[in-house]
C-alpha cells in the first residue's frame, strides 16, 4: 500500500554513530484519486539516508509493514494537485451549466405565469364582456317595448286626428247651414222651434266630440322618461366606451415604443454578432500562429534533446573507451599526498558514487514505472468509452510530460555519475600504485581529447535553449493573448446570448401586446357596433316622441278654437231664436 511520509533523521552520539532514519506516515492511498490521513506512524528506513532530513516521499509497504519503495513525493505531489485542479475545473463547468438550467428554469417558469395571469386577465374581460352583453340585450328588449308602445301610442294619436277631422268637416258643415240660416235670418225669415231644437242637438253632439288630450300627454310623458331612461343606462356605456378607445391609444402607443426598442436591440445585436466574427478572426489567426510556433518549438526541442543523446553517448564513450573527457585528477599531487589522506579522498569518492549510482538508479526504476503507467493508460484509452476518453487523454499527456522531464534530468545525472566514477578510478590506480599493486595504465595514444567536441555541443545546447526559451516566451504571450482572446469571446457569447433573450421576450411581449390590442379593438369596435343601432333607436324615438308632443299641442290649440267657435254659433243661434225658445232652451 502507498503512504505519504516525511523523513526523519536523528542525530547519533559520539559512541553510536551516524543516527537513524525514520519515515513518519501521513497519508494513506484508499483509490487512485482518494487518500485519507492516518494515525501517525514510525518506521524505519535506513535506505532513505541520502534524503534530506524533513522531505516528503511516498512510500510503499508489505503487509508485515516493510518499505518496499521510496521515491520523492514532489513530482507525484504535483500531479495529484494537477488532477485535483483538474476536477475543480470540471466542477465548475458542471456549476456553470447548472446556473444556466436554473436561470432557464426560473425564466420559463416566469413566463408561463406571466402567460396565466393574461390568460386569467382575458378570461375576466370576456366574463365582463358577456355580462355587458345581456345588459345591452335586455336594454334592447326594454327599448323595442318602448317602440312598441311608442307606435301604440301613434295610432292611437292618428285616431283621433281622423276623428278630429272628421268632427271639423261635421263643423264645418254645419257652419255652412248656419251661414245659410244666417242668410235667411238677414232676409227676414226666424228659426222656428223645430229647427232651433234641432239646431242645439247638433252644437251639443259637437261640443262633445272635441277629443280630450290629457291621456295621450300622460303616455307621452312616460315613453319619454322610459327614453332617457335607456338613455341614461346607455350613456356609462358610451363612456366606458371612450375609456376603452383611450387605453387603446395607449397601447398602440406602447407598441410603437416596444417596436422602436425591439428595432434598437435588433440592431445592438447585430453588431455584437458582427464584433463576435472579427474576436473569432482574430482568434483563428492567433491560434494559427501558435500552433506554428509550437511546432517550431518542437523541432527545436528535438534539436536540443539529439544535442543531449550525443552529449550523453560522447560521455558513455569516454567511460568505456579511455578518452579525456571532463575533470582530470592531479596525479603528482596525489603522489605527494600522504596515504591516508589518499585513502580518505578514495573512500569519500567511492560513498559519493555509490549515492549518485542509488540515486540513478531509483530514478531509472520510476521512469521505468512511468512507462509502465503510459503503456496502462494507453491500453485503458483504447478501449475507454468517450465518456472516459477525454479525462484518459488528459492523464496519459500529464504521464508523458512527467516522463519527458523526468528523462531529461536523467540525462545530466548519468552524466554526472560516469564523471565521478572516471575520477575515482584516477583516484584508486594512484592508490594502488602507492600501495605496491600492478596497475595497467592506459595508454596515451589511446586518449582522445574531446573537449573541443563537447564545447562545439555545449555551444549549440546553448543557442538551441535560448532559442527554446525565447519561442516559449512567444508562445505563453501568444497563449496569453489566445485566452484573452477567448474570454472576451465568452463573455461576447455569453451576452449575445443575453442579447438574443432579451430580443426574444421584448418580441414576445410585442406581439402579445399587438395581438391585445387587436383583441381589444375587436371587442371595442363590436361594443361601439352594439351600441350605436341602440343609440340611433333611442335618438329616433326621442324625435317620433317630440314630433308627437308637438302635434298634440296643435291638436289642443285646434280643440279649443273649436271650443270657441261651437260657443260662438250657440250665442249666434240663440239671437235667431225668438224668446220663450230662448227660454227654454
Amino acid at each position: 500500500m502507498l503512504y505519504l511520509a516525511e523523513l526523519q533523521k536523528q542525530k547519533g552520539g559520539l559512541l553510536s554513530g551516524g543516527g537513524k532514519t525514520e519515515l513518519k506516515l501521513l497519508a494513506c492511498q484508499r483509490t487512485d484519486q482518494n487518500w485519507s490521513p492516518v494515525s501517525e506512524e514510525v518506521i524505519a528506513a535506513e535506505d532513505a539516508s541520502k534524503l534530506n532530513d524533513g522531505a516528503l516521499v511516498l512510500v510503499e509497504l508489505n503487509p508485515n509493514r516493510q518499505v518496499q519503495r521510496i521515491q520523492e513525493a514532489a513530482r507525484p505531489l504535483v500531479n495529484i494537485l494537477q488532477n485535483f485542479s483538474r476536477q475543480l475545473e470540471k466542477f465548475k463547468l458542471k456549476e456553470d451549466e447548472i446556473d444556466q438550467w436554473k436561470q432557464s428554469l426560473t425564466f420559463q417558469a416566469q413566463e408561463l405565469n406571466r402567460r396565466e395571469m393574461d390568460m386569467e386577465v382575458r378570461s375576466e374581460q370576456l366574463q365582463l364582456l358577456e355580462e355587458e352583453l345581456q345588459q345591452q340585450e335586455q336594454q334592447k328588449q326594454e327599448v323595442d317595448t318602448s317602440r312598441q308602445e311608442i307606435e301604440r301610442l301613434q295610432t292611437e294619436v292618428e285616431r283621433n286626428r281622423l276623428e278630429l277631422e272628421g268632427a271639423w268637416e261635421h263643423l264645418r258643415g254645419e257652419q255652412r247651414r248656419l251661414e245659410e240660416r244666417l242668410t235667411d235670418f238677414q232676409q227676414g225669415t226666424v228659426l222656428d222651434e223645430e229647427q232651433g231644437r234641432v239646431m242645439s242637438e247638433l252644437l251639443d253632439r259637437l261640443s262633445s266630440r272635441v277629443a280630450p288630450t290629457e291621456t295621450v300627454r300622460e303616455h307621452l310623458h312616460l315613453a319619454l322618461e322610459l327614453v332617457e331612461k335607456q338613455q341614461a343606462t346607455l350613456t356609462p356605456h358610451w363612456q366606458k366606451l371612450e375609456e376603452q378607445k383611450s387605453a387603446i391609444a395607449q397601447q398602440q402607443q406602447e407598441v410603437e415604443r416596444l417596436s422602436q426598442t425591439f428595432s434598437d436591440r435588433q440592431n445592438a445585436l447585430q453588431q455584437a454578432q458582427n464584433s463576435l466574427v472579427q474576436q473569432t478572426a482574430q482568434l483563428q489567426i492567433n491560434t494559427a500562429d501558435f500552433n506554428s510556433k509550437q511546432e517550431y518549438a518542437r523541432i527545436i526541442k528535438e534539436q536540443l534533446r539529439n544535442a543531449e543523446e550525443l552529449y550523453q553517448q560522447i560521455h558513455s564513450l569516454s567511460a568505456t573507451s579511455g578518452v579525456v573527457l571532463g575533470q582530470q585528477a592531479d596525479v603528482e599531487a596525489l603522489e605527494k599526498m600522504p596515504l591516508e589522506e589518499l585513502q580518505k579522498i578514495v573512500q569519500d569518492l567511492q560513498y559519493k558514487l555509490e549515492i549518485d549510482a542509488s540515486f540513478v538508479h531509483d530514478q531509472e526504476q520510476e521512469l521505468k514505472y512511468k512507462e509502465e503507467a503510459i503503456e496502462e493508460l494507453q491500453t485503458k484509452l483504447n478501449h475507454a468509452s468517450d465518456h472516459d476518453h477525454i479525462n484518459l487523454e488528459l492523464e496519459l499527456t500529464d504521464e508523458k510530460d512527467m516522463y519527458q522531464m523526468l528523462n531529461s534530468s536523467l540525462v545530466g545525472q548519468r552524466r554526472n555519475m560516469l564523471q565521478h566514477q572516471k575520477f575515482l578510478k584516477q583516484h584508486q590506480a594512484v592508490l594502488l600504485r602507492r600501495q605496491g599493486h600492478t596497475v595497467v595504465d592506459e595508454k596515451e595514444g589511446n586518449k582522445v581529447n574531446l573537449e573541443p567536441i563537447l564545447l562545439q555541443i555545449e555551444t549549440q545546447r546553448q543557442q538551441y535553449s535560448q532559442e527554446v526559451q525565447k519561442l516559449e516566451r512567444e508562445i505563453d504571450r501568444i497563449g496569453s493573448g489566445i485566452e484573452l482572446n477567448q474570454g472576451m469571446i465568452d463573455n461576447q457569447t455569453h451576452d449575445l446570448d443575453e442579447k438574443r433573450q432579451e430580443l426574444k421576450a421584448v418580441e414576445e411581449n410585442l406581439l402579445s401586446l399587438r395581438r391585445t390590442t387587436a383583441e381589444y379593438c375587436g371587442r371595442v369596435n363590436l361594443y361601439q357596433e352594439t351600441l350605436q343601432p341602440i343609440q340611433d333607436s333611442l335618438d329616433g324615438l326621442r324625435q317620433k316622441l317630440l314630433l308627437i308632443g308637438e302635434s298634440l299641442d296643435q291638436f289642443q290649440e285646434t280643440g279649443d278654437y273649436q271650443i270657441q267657435a261651437i260657443a260662438q254659433l250657440r250665442h249666434t243661434l240663440q239671437s235667431l231664436m225668438p224668446q220663450p225658445q230662448l227660454l227654454a232652451s
